[in-house]
C-alpha cells in the first residue's frame, strides 16, 4: 500500500496520529531516490520545517529515507559519513590516528532523525531506529562498498536521547562545542550528547584495533588518591577501612574490620588529628568533578537531615529537633545527579551542632540577618556550585531546593554572579507581585492550562501506587519583596481530580531557567522529581550504613567516620542508579575481576566461567539476588537497599573464592591494602 502510494504520487503527511505503536498495521522505511524529486521535494522539506538543523546545505555520501504507515508520512531520517575527529567516541573505540583514518569509513553517521509533531505514537521512534540498523547497512554497503560496522550520532543536550537509548544505543561522552569548519576554536556550536550503535559483535576487531584487556578499578583507591594527610600509611588505612564498611555495610565498626587489630587501628584512624572529613570529601569531590564533566545538565540537589546521637554522652553535640534532651548532628549535604537520576557525588557538605542556648529564640528570626541563620545554607550551598559552573562551561549546573529553600536572597544571589548556577525551587511563601494585584498562587491558578502531565505516585503508608494527571501551567512572574523583585519562571502543577479521599497533587515551582514552552515546563517537573532521591540517600545512610549508631568519642572522631560512611553510601547509590542508566557495560568497569567470578561461580553453582564478562546490570541482579530481589517479570529493577543487603553477602562469598582460586591474592589491590 505504501509503494502504490509513492509511485502515483499521492504523498501525503499524516494527519495528527495519536495510538500505540502495535495499532500501526505497517511500518516501512522508504529509501529516497535522488531522481525521483517528489521523494527528493518533500524529504527536504519535512526537515526544512521540522528539524532544527534543517535539511543539509553540503551534499556528500549519503543515504535518505522517508518513515511511513498506512497513514501516511511519519517522519523522515538520513544517513551520511561518520565526525573526522570525536575525542569521546575515539576514546570509548580505542583506536590511535593511524586506526582512526583506515577504519573510519565503517561509521555512517545517523545525521538527521524526524519524527513529524502531530505523530504521537509512544516508542514509535525507538521502533524505527531498530528498524533502520541493519536497512542502513544493506543499502551502504550497496551504493558505497563499504562494510558498515557501527552507526553514530549526535543529539542536541536540549534533548533526552530516551529514542536511541530504548533502541540500545549507546551514549559514550559529549562533543566540546566545535564542529568540522571551526579552526579557530571558538566553540561556537552547542554540546551534543554522542551515542553509538555498533552492528557486529567484536567491534574492536573490525577496526582492526588489537584486543585490549578490561582494566581492574579499585574505585576505593581511585575515589581517595587525592587525599594526603602527610602519612602514606593513613591513605592506606582509609582505604582498608572503606572497604571493610563496605563490604559489611550494616555492621558495626568491630564487626566491619573483623579482626582486633583492624578494630583498634580503625578507631585510632579516626582519632588522628591529621585525619579530617574535609580532606577525605575534597578528594571525593575532585573525583566527582570527573564524572561531571561528561554531563550537559548537572541536578545538585541539597537538602537538611539530622544525625540522631541522643544516647552519646559526648558534651560536643548539640540538640536536634524541639527538645533540649535531642542529641546529635545537622547535616545539609548537596548532591550532584544527572538528569536520569544517576548520583555522581557530593558537591558540599555543611555538618554543625545547635547550640542549646538557641533553643526557643525563633521569634527573633526577623530581626536576624540571613547570614547568622540557619537557612544561610541554602545559600552557602549554592554559592559551593559557582567555582564549579566556572571550571565547567559547557554544563549547566541546577540548584534544587525543596520548600525550605524558597528564599528571597538565594534568588538575588544568581543576579549578583555572571554565569550563575541556574536555580530550581519548590515555592513556599505565596509572595506579592510586581505589577499584579493577585499574589503568585492565585495569579498561577488563573492561567489557562498549557497541557497535561501524566506521573506515576508511588506507593506510601495506606495508599497504592496510582498514576495522577496533572494540569500544567506556567509564566514569567516578578516577585516582590518591599521595594525590590526578582524575575522567575515559574511553573504550576496540580491534578484537578484526585481520587476519593486522596490529596491532590500540587506543585508550584520557582526557576532561573527559561521557561518558554509546554515542553520545557514538563522537562523541569522532571528535573524536580529527582529531588526526591536525595532522600532515599539520606535512607541509605542512616538504613544501610547505620550511621547514627556508631560508637566514637568525641565530635572530631565522629566526623572522621561521617566521611568515610557518606562516600560508602554513595558509591552503593550509584551502582543501583547506573545499573539501569547504562545496563550493558562491562561489570569490569565497577568491579575487580575476582569479584564478579567469585559472584558468578556462586550464584550459578557451577566453574564454568564465561568468556566475557557479565554486563553491569546482569552482576547488580546476581548481587541484588543475594539481598532477597527475585527477578520476576513485575518486579523492576532492584532498589538500593536490597543492593546493600546483597553487597553484604558478597563479601563472605570473594573470601571463600579467594581461598580455592590462590592466584587471585597475589594482585588483590584489597588484600594488599589490608596489610598497612
Amino acid at each position: 500500500m505504501i509503494l502504490c502510494i509513492m509511485n502515483t504520487k499521492i504523498i501525503q503527511m499524516t494527519e495528527e496520529l495519536n495510538c500505540r505503536v502495535d495499532e500501526l498495521k505497517e511500518i516501512e522505511i522508504i529509501r529516497v531516490n535522488k531522481d525521483d524529486l517528489d521523494e527528493w521535494n518533500i524529504w527536504i522539506k519535512i526537515m526544512d520545517k521540522y528539524h532544527y538543523l534543517g535539511s543539509p546545505k553540503k551534499i556528500g555520501a549519503e543515504i535518505r529515507y522517508l518513515i511511513a504507515s498506512e497513514k501516511g508520512i511519519l517522519g523522515a531520517m538520513g544517513f551520511s559519513f561518520a565526525a573526522w575527529h570525536c575525542k569521546d567516541r575515539d576514546e570509548w573505540v580505542g583506536w590511535d590516528k593511524d586506526t582512526r583514518i583506515k577504519h573510519l569509513q565503517g561509521i555512517v553517521n545517523n545525521s538527521r532523525f524526524l519524527i513529524l509533531p502531530q505523530v504521537k505514537v509512544k516508542n514509535l521512534a525507538s521502533k524505527v531506529l531498530s528498524m533502520s540498523s541493519e536497512r542502513i547497512k544493506r543499502d551502504w554497503e550497496e551504493k558505497y562498498g563499504k562494510e558498515v560496522i557501527m552507526l553514530e550520532t549526535f543529539v542536541d543536550k536540549r534533548f533526552t536521547g530516551a529514542s536511541y537509548k530504548a533502541a540500545n544505543w549507546i551514549n559514550v561522552g559529549q562533543t566540546k562545542g566545535r564542529g568540522k569548519w571551526d579552526i579557530n576554536h571558538s566553540n561556537s556550536l552547542s554540546i551534543k550528547h554522542i551515542y553509538v550503535y555498533p552492528l557486529v559483535n567484536d567491534l574492536q576487531k573490525a577496526l582492526g584495533i588489537k584486543k585490549r584487556k578490561e582494566k581492574e578499578k579499585d574505585w576505593v583507591l581511585k575515589e581517595f588518591k587525592n587525599f594526603h594527610p602527610g602519612d602514606k600509611r593513613l591513605q592506606n588505612r582509609l582505604c582498608t577501612i572503606t572497604r571493610d564498611f563496605f563490604d559489611k555495610p550494616e555492621a558495626n565498626i568491630p564487626q566491619a574490620c573483623k579482626t582486633r587489630a583492624k578494630t583498634k587501628a580503625a578507631y585510632r584512624f579516626f582519632k588522628n588529628k591529621d585525619v579530617k572529613m574535609e580532606d577525605m570529601l575534597d578528594s571525593h569531590k575532585t573525583e566527582t568533578m570527573e564524572r561531571l564533566k561528561k554531563e550537559s545538565i548537572i541536578l545538585a540537589v541539597q537538602d537538611t537531615t539530622s544525625l540522631n546521637y541522643t544516647g552519646h554522652e559526648d558534651p560536643e553535640l548539640g540538640f536536634i529537633g524541639d527538645s533540649p534532651n535531642n542529641k546529635g548532628i545537622i547535616m545539609h549535604d548537596t548532591m550532584t545527579f544527572n538528569t536520569e537520576g544517576v548520583p555522581l557525588g557530593l558537591a558540599d557538605l555543611q555538618l554543625w551542632v545547635r547550640d542549646p542556648k538557641e533553643l526557643g529564640k525563633r521569634h527573633n528570626r526577623a530581626e536576624t540577618p540571613i547570614e547568622a541563620k540557619e537557612s544561610y545554607k541554602w545559600l552557602k550551598s549554592y554559592k559551593s556550585l559557582i567555582p564549579i559552573q566556572e571550571q565547567l562551561k559547557n554544563t549547566t549546573i541546577v540548584s534544587v531546593g525543596d520548600r525550605e529553600a524558597d528564599i528571597f536572597e538565594l534568588f538575588q544571589l544568581t543576579k549578583e554572579i555572571e554565569n550563575a548556577p541556574k536555580l530550581l525551587i519548590r515555592a513556599r511563601h505565596n509572595r506579592k507581585l510586581k505589577e499584579e494585584q493577585q499574589k503568585l498562587w492565585e495569579t498561577m491558578m488563573e492561567l489557562p492550562v498549557s497541557g497535561k502531565m501524566i506521573v506515576e505516585v508511588p506507593r506510601k503508608p495506606g495508599q497504592k501506587k496510582r498514576i495522577a494527571t496533572l494540569d500544567i501551567r506556567f509564566s514569567k512572574v516578578k516577585l516582590l519583596k518591599g521595594k525590590e523583585y526578582i524575575e522567575v519562571w515559574s511553573i504550576y502543577a496540580n491534578e484537578p481530580a484526585p481520587p476519593e479521599n486522596i490529596e491532590s497533587l500540587s506543585w508550584l515551582l520557582l526557576t532561573t531557567l527559561e521557561t518558554i514552552s509546554f515542553e520545557e515546563a514538563i522537562e523541569k517537573i522532571k528535573w524536580y522529581i529527582i529531588r526526591w532521591q536525595i532522600e532515599m540517600y539520606h535512607k541509605i545512610i542512616k538504613s544501610g550504613c547505620r550511621i547514627e549508631s556508631r560508637q566514637l568519642n568525641g565530635l572530631k572522631s565522629l566526623r572522621a567516620c561521617i566521611g568515610v560512611d557518606l562516600v560508602v553510601a554513595w558509591r552503593v547509590f550509584y551502582l543501583t542508579k547506573l545499573s539501569r542508566q547504562e545496563p550493558n557495560i562491562s561489570c569490569t568497569v565497577n568491579f575487580q575481576d575476582y569479584e564478579w567470578k567469585a559472584l558468578y561461580t556462586f550464584v550459578n553453582k557451577s566453574k564454568n566461567l564465561p568468556a566475557k564478562p557479565p554486563t553491569l546490570r546482569e552482576l547488580v541482579h546476581m548481587i541484588a539476588s543475594l539481598g532477597g530481589f527475585l527477578g520476576r517479570k513485575g518486579d523492576g529493577e532492584p532498589g538500593s537497599m536490597t543492593l546493600w543487603r546483597g553487597l553484604t553477602c558478597l563479601s563472605d562469598i570473594v573470601k571463600s573464592y579467594l581461598i580455592f582460586n590462590p592466584l587471585h591474592s597475589l594482585t588483590t589491590p584489597a588484600l594488599i591494602m589490608g596489610k598497612g
